[in-house]
């Protein structure tokens, strides 16, 4: 009797071969080598397994198939040979492009772009209502454009167990002359406006709850940062809470509030937020427009950087152009060099230190430097501000609401003409209201 053979115990990976262009006059932030570095964590996030890597210089990107037509040869020959099942580009692919390159490999292997992979890594990590919303609002805008008679019923898949936007049931009947991509498109331009009017409810109550958050008179400190760089042990070990932790990029993405207690006593509110990364597609952005608001309404941010890394100072320049996208690059800054328990030479820190301004290093992992971190938080949120003694003309209401929200108002008297308030606010908003001082 023939031996039986065990069953799998689990689903083969989809093995996928990288693609890095770099491009003549274009200034990226990462070389092509860390770059592709960066998209192999990116793509084994995701469950795929790299099996090649590919790249080109190029002064400008073939107007077809964005590669050159000797490369799509060569990738061409590596993807049979090394049974590939995805071509990943680090760029993104503008629609035509997609659709070329798909035309030259045939339905049997899938070309996606890191954009389609990033949507797809958040589709797997979003664990509450909101954040599936978000993500499923940004793949249907990244895919509108990119519809081809390949998506029939939107069932195409575009990344590694991915396309958690999934098929639209109950297409419908078609009018005369429509054809299924018709269908495709108006029932993703619904689905779209229907997230969007969720989102707005979220939003709303989000905004609901940063006002009463205001009108507590806590600090608010978020913590931001590239990917993977420890913001989520931090928050742990600061608020002594059990906040997903893995090794992995975007392991985390619901904002998540904990309150912690300085050494002066006062009580602070902590967010962790969404990892950034080098060429965060637009569409997450926008869509995560209501999480990342948490960031903006901040009196400070702990800027995370894994100080063992060889591109830190790469990376947090990822994060500040990010912080300035969103609105948030005003808001003071305390840089957290965390990691230092992985350094051999403890001199490579105080040498980073110099490199950032109020910069603490710290472990999360074991504590050290924790302590001097919240000494600093606790001097930055109140040694910097400062006191005024203004009269604010009622029309005004924007100003007097910024000072109640975000201040503490010592005394508030009706007088003729306006209000005149005596308080402390945050000296970031003290140039803004200068104008008023008696």
């Amino acid at each position: 009797m023939p031996k039986r053979i065990p069953e799998p115990t689990s689903k083969p990976k989809e093995r996928c071969i990288l693609v890095g262009v770099e491009l003549a006059g274009v200034n990226q932030r990462l070389n092509i080598e860390d770059s592709l570095e960066e998209l192999t964590l990116l793509a084994e996030t995701a469950g795929l397994k790299v099996v090649g890597k590919v790249t080109q210089k190029l002064d400008k990107p073939n107007p077809k198939t964005f590669i050159g037509k000797g490369k799509v040869k060569e990738l061409q020959d590596l993807a049979e040979e090394k049974l590939v099942d995805i071509v990943l580009f680090d760029d993104e692919l503008s629609p035509r492009h997609q659709r070329e390159l798909e035309r030259v490999f045939g339905e049997h292997v899938r070309v996606i772009d890191r954009t389609a992979l990033i949507l797809d890594i958040f589709a797997q990590h979003a664990r509450t209502r909101e954040g599936a919303f978000q993500v499923e609002l940004a793949q249907y805008e990244y895919r509108l454009p990119r519809l081809t008679r390949a998506w029939t019923h939107l069932a195409r898949q575009t990344g590694g167990g991915g396309g958690r936007a999934g098929s639209v049931g109950g297409v419908g009947l078609r009018g005369p002359g429509e054809t299924q991509l018709e269908v495709d498109r108006r029932e993703i331009h619904r689905r779209i406006d229907t997230l969007k009017k969720e989102l707005e409810k979220v939003s709303a109550h989000r905004e609901r709850y940063r006002a009463r958050r205001k009108k507590s008179q806590i600090p608010v400190v978020s913590l931001v940062g590239y990917t993977n760089v420890g913001k989520s042990t931090l928050l742990n070990y600061l608020s002594d809470s059990k906040v997903y932790v893995a090794d992995k990029l975007f392991a985390t993405l619901d904002p998540t509030t904990r309150r912690v207690k300085l050494p002066n006593k006062k009580v602070v509110l902590f967010t962790d937020t969404v990892g950034f990364i080098q060429k965060l597609p637009t569409t997450l952005v926008a869509a995560f427009r209501a999480t990342l608001d948490e960031i903006v309404d901040a009196d400070l941010l702990l800027h995370i950087v894994d100080i063992t890394h060889p591109n830190v100072r790469e990376q947090a320049k990822s994060v500040f152009e990010t912080l300035k996208e969103i609105g948030a690059d005003h808001i003071p800054v305390v840089t957290v060099l965390n990691k230092i328990d992985l350094l051999e030479e403890p001199s490579v820190a105080r040498q980073r230190l110099i490199q950032f301004d109020k910069a603490v290093a710290i472990s999360a992992k074991t504590g050290v430097g924790i302590n001097d971190l919240l000494e600093t938080i606790g001097d930055e949120l109140y040694s910097t501000y400062v006191q005024i003694d203004m009269l604010l003309p009622y029309q005004e209401g924007k100003t007097i609401s910024l000072i109640r929200n975000y201040g503490h108002v010592i005394q508030e008297e009706y007088v003729d003409g306006g209000i005149r308030l005596k308080a402390k606010i945050p000296g970031r908003f003290a140039a803004q209201i200068k104008r008023y001082a008696k």
